[in-house]
């Protein structure tokens, strides 16, 4: 098969991505200045995600470039200097740090290899033996299903805190990170890396409660919303996200959109795909579907931020109605007959 053939297309945001890498860092920090912060952090995982783009899609993004292109995106280049310089330029330090923690890829945050080798109830033994703080940081550096299997094998009463306290790590810094390759190998860990590891955060915490049983999620979230409740509302907002409304049933769906605003609606589906906008319009009406359209072919080019915000205001109602049992959202542990 031909390899121009094979290229698949790419998103708006890549193509934003591409063109980011192929500008000098004072550029793409000027740039990076006028974008919201959901923009930053979106075109900023972008920028990971597009490391190893191929010379096609990068002469499809910007033609008269391509020449400079091939200098700049050798398979396999690591981007994170680039990235981490420009966002530093645009941000400050600490804005780009958290940033950064953000967005940059867990496989390349922390690699301690040792964690891919033992059984969830290996590392469940060593974390229920070992200070809170040191078994948050093991357990956020665990792919989310082996977490919930980990943080499912501890006691009851360790459950909330460990999960409070992956939710709140930030940077580690060296010293813990060598500490917990100390307490894996038995031994001091051989290379140091040079500046803090970003680790945790509640969209690690809420993938862990995402693959947890719902019993889990039923006995931890309310002692966790004791222990601090910023936190837990902060995870229950990244553990149901606006793309998994996608996963409920057409009646429950279209529920949904009866309690909504065509406006909110509307400016809220300009930030998604055409499928997943399909989606939406296929539970309402022909001609409830087709007043959408118009409005949001009048309504003209939205800024990301505005997009996100409609989602987050449907989501809110989603949650509100699930809570009044007026719909359901999901299941999990095939709690539905």
């Amino acid at each position: 098969m031909d390899a121009a053939a094979e290229v698949k297309p790419m998103s708006g945001v890549e193509r934003a991505a591409v063109l980011m890498m192929l500008v000098g860092e004072e550029e793409a920090a000027a740039i990076l200045q006028k974008l919201e912060p959901d923009e930053v952090r979106q075109l900023g995982t972008a920028m990971f995600a597009v490391a190893d783009v191929a010379e096609p899609q990068v002469a499809g993004v910007l033609d008269d470039f391509v020449a400079k292109a091939k200098d700049r995106t050798a398979i396999g280049f690591d981007p994170r200097p680039k990235i981490q310089g420009m966002m530093t330029r645009a941000l400050g330090p600490d804005k780009a740090d958290s940033v950064l923690a953000r967005i940059t890829p867990r496989e390349e945050a922390c690699a301690i290899d040792l964690l891919d080798w033992m059984e969830a109830g290996e590392i469940a033994a060593i974390v229920a033996a070992e200070h809170p703080q040191v078994a948050a940081v093991i357990v956020a550096n665990l792919d989310p299903a082996v977490a919930a299997d980990v943080l499912q094998a501890l006691p009851d009463a360790q459950q909330p805190d460990i999960l409070h306290r992956v939710a709140k790590l930030g940077p580690v810094p060296n010293d813990a990170i060598d500490l917990l390759k100390t307490v894996l190998a038995g031994r001091a860990g051989q290379a140091r890396t040079p500046a803090a590891i970003p680790l945790g955060g509640t969209r690690e915490a809420a993938a862990i409660m995402n693959n947890a049983r719902r019993a889990t999620e039923q006995k931890v979230m309310p002692k966790l919303h004791k222990l601090d409740k910023d936190v837990a509302r902060a995870i229950e907002e990244e553990m149901f996200v606006f793309e998994n409304l996608l996963d409920m049933d057409d009646k429950n769906l279209g529920t949904l959109i009866r309690g909504i605003s065509a406006d909110t609606l509307g400016l809220a589906l300009k930030g998604v795909e055409e499928a997943q906008r399909g989606r939406f319009l296929g539970c309402m009406s022909a001609r409830a579907a087709d007043g959408i359209r118009d409005e949001m072919e009048a309504r003209g080019p939205v800024r990301l931020s505005e997009a996100l915000e409609a989602q987050k205001a449907i989501l809110v109602t989603a949650r509100q109605m699930a809570k009044d049992g007026l719909i359901m959202l999901s299941s999990k542990d095939d709690d539905f007959v």
